[in-house]
């Protein structure tokens, strides 16, 4: 019987035993692409149309799928498909078909399918999003090698040729030199000075690594932090490890002369606080003598003072761990807990926790959740013989201390876990509420209070001295509180010297602000309009009557005398930028407060002032990375990290962070490009 051209392109088939009878109409998309052919009694294969294959379609009532006709397709295994997408650079569904007979024609799709399109498979972008996996899940490089990868990756896409661990430690330093020369350009635009902080990482051998990140502000008023360097320090403890990590960063970046202050997570002895001191004053101007240039951690600090108290307690918190742990790790231990908890109608709303002993805010959780119910710890004895009594009602008091002024330590470090970058007006309220508790709570009449506080207030105050200048100039900056704020903190803290201590402030800002007018302004169209008082130079030539008409024409040339005393008169009774900002009305204290949006709004105003807020603003209280705020112990390497060469330990890490930061320019332009993407059907 013979098929006609209406049946064929309808791809109906139409039996030699039953002509009157059509078949089911064939809804895969492969028959876009392939036609049945009848090769003998009972057996028919599918051909595709393109290169003019055949592969297995029925014998008798067997079927034998389509998916291997997908693959065919799909996968890029058609040479002539193949051949045809490099040249034209279509999909296998946009090039026109060929029947058998050789003539063109363009199948009618009369339904809507939700097949993927299929792109052809690209060994290089595999390889790069490879090396991208790696770096970002912080996988060994060593998998690439495991047998159980090699055959996972052999299974999904047998084309790809697998790469050894030295065609993947390559890859992943390359993502990283990528990355580093956009990040390098952007830095390069940076109108400000930069702000470091170093962590120093341990590992399972003698040797550390100086964590280096840098925070910065760019021309669009947005605050940065980008990991900078991990170096590799033989001898950590060492007085020359520290500035050599600096020397290090600084000379990688070319920031020398750009450098405003260094954060660090530890304690420096006097020989190495003295040799980095002279490392960073050797091309790198010293503000304020050097006063902002080193400061502390507060993460590290909270993580302190919160060991402390944890310490002196450790008997009473061991009991309070015992008990919770006999209630969580059995269900009948917890049912007869629940119970009584309804029977004594304990309002208590936290659940109870094991704590991790190396997170300090987990212990606090702990201890704060169990000291909610401790009306039913005390009388679990009388119902669960098992139970061995746990911490005494006064021992339960000590623990209610303990979580009263932990909490303040929480309230802070919850801001310093925050996702977005905060700058540093955002923490003289909170370093100062904390010194102002364990100041008083360390004076108490209390012996208990006293007792627990006193070591925690000794540690943090030498936080607060550290680094109190550096915190109430940033708070000056900040526009809904200036001076009033600092001048009614520390009447708070200081009753006998509080003039004499908000007068150090007072003249440490003046001081600043001397500096920063010293330093001539950049001439760019942000500040060439104003002069250092904010008053226009550009209205009509300068003050000319007409920009056309010279001073000579008027009579007005050899005046160059009367310009100088002019200058010399306004500025002596002119008030500076400093003044006239100090003096004006505080801004309402509005929530989500953009304090770099408010200066760069008002730049053109205070164009000297804008300037040395910046630098203050960017100024980090924390050099640990967010994960690490209540960890006791700080970062350690792995083994596997520690076996790395330097060079590629620090390509993985500083990509990484770059990675999860955002994608640079040059990933963004890949990513975009349509005949890049990697879209393979499920």
């Amino acid at each position: 019987m013979d098929i006609s051209a209406e049946n064929i392109e309808n791809n109906e088939l139409v039996t030699l035993e039953t002509p009157t009878i059509k078949r089911r109409k064939k809804k895969s998309v492969v028959w876009e692409h392939f036609t049945i052919e009848t090769v003998g009694a009972g057996c028919r294969r599918a051909c595709c149309k393109v290169c003019k294959q055949s592969f297995a379609y029925s014998t008798g009532s067997k079927v034998a799928g389509t998916s291997h006709l997908k693959r065919h397709i799909a996968k890029g295994s058609c040479p002539m498909l193949l051949k045809n997408q490099q040249n034209q650079s279509a999909t296998p569904f946009s090039a026109p078909s060929k029947l058998a007979n050789g003539s063109s024609y363009t199948p009618r799709r009369r339904y809507k399918t939700t097949a993927p399109p299929y792109f052809a498979f690209d060994s290089d972008r595999v390889r790069h999003e490879l090396a991208r996996m790696m770096i970002i899940h912080d996988y060994s490089l060593h998998m690439v090698e495991n047998q159980g990868f090699i055959n996972f990756v052999q299974n999904l896409q047998p084309r790809f040729d697998m790469l050894s661990f030295n065609s993947v430690q390559g890859d992943c330093v390359a993502t990283y030199l990528r990355e580093k020369t956009s990040l390098q350009k952007m830095i390069e635009s940076i109108p400000g000075r930069f702000c470091l902080t170093l962590d120093m990482w341990t590992s399972n051998l003698t040797v550390g690594y100086a964590s280096i990140s840098g925070y910065f502000i760019d021309n669009e008023w947005k605050l940065h932090r980008k990991m900078l360097s991990l170096v590799m320090e033989p001898y950590p403890d060492s007085d020359t490890a520290i500035s050599h990590a600096v020397a290090t960063c600084l000379s990688d970046w070319n920031m020398d002369g750009r450098l405003f202050s260094i954060t660090i997570n530890q304690s420096l002895s006097e020989s190495a606080n003295d040799n980095l001191r002279a490392l960073v004053s050797i091309k790198n101007p010293l503000v304020l003598g050097g006063q902002l240039l080193i400061g502390s951690c507060l993460a590290r600090t909270l993580s302190r003072i919160a060991h402390e108290a944890y310490t002196a307690s450790d008997k009473i918190i061991r009991k309070v761990r015992d008990s919770v742990k006999y209630v969580k790790i059995s269900e009948s231990h917890e049912d007869i807990f629940h119970k009584l908890k309804q029977q004594l109608q304990v309002p208590g709303s936290k659940n109870l926790i094991i704590d991790d002993q190396m997170q300090w805010n987990r212990t606090f959780e702990m201890l704060s959740a169990a000291s909610e119910v401790k009306e039913v710890f005390s009388c679990l004895d009388t119902v669960d013989p098992d139970y061995k009594p746990g911490p005494t009602m006064e021992e339960w008091k000590h623990v209610d201390t303990i979580c009263t002024y932990l909490k303040f330590l929480i309230e802070t470090a919850k801001i310093l876990t925050s996702s977005t970058l905060q700058t540093t007006n955002m923490f003289f309220h909170e370093a100062w509420k904390i010194q102002l508790e364990l100041t008083r709570a360390s004076a108490s009449e209390d012996p208990l209070i006293a007792s627990i506080t006193k070591p925690m207030m000794e540690k943090f105050d030498r936080y607060w001295k550290d680094c109190c200048l550096v915190l109430a100039i940033a708070v000056v900056m900040d526009p809904r509180f200036k001076m009033k704020l600092v001048e009614f903190s520390f009447s708070k803290i200081y009753a006998e010297n509080v003039n004499d201590v908000i007068k150090i402030i007072d003249d440490g800002i003046h001081e600043l602000y001397q500096e920063y007018v010293a330093i001539p302004l950049p001439q760019t169209p942000n500040y060439a309009a104003e002069d250092d008082n904010g008053n226009n130079n550009n209205d009509n030539e300068s003050g000319k009557f007409d920009a056309g008409v010279s001073e000579d024409v008027l009579g007005l040339g050899g005046l160059a005398d009367f310009d100088m005393f002019i200058m010399e008169t306004s500025s002596q009774q002119s008030r500076s930028e400093l003044d006239q900002y100090l003096e004006e009305s505080l801004l309402p204290r509005v929530h989500e407060f953009d304090v770099l949006g408010w200066w760069n709004i008002n730049k053109m105003k205070y164009p000297t002032l804008s300037r040395m807020a910046r630098d203050i603003l960017t100024i980090p209280v924390c050099s640990v990375h967010k994960d690490l705020v209540y960890s006791r112990v700080g970062r350690v390497m792995d083994s596997n990290q520690s076996s790395l060469r330097p060079e590629t330990l620090e390509a993985l890490v500083c990509a990484k962070d770059w990675l999860e930061g955002g994608v640079s320019e040059i990933y963004v332009e890949e990513t975009t490009n349509p005949h890049l993407k990697m879209d393979f059907p499920v």
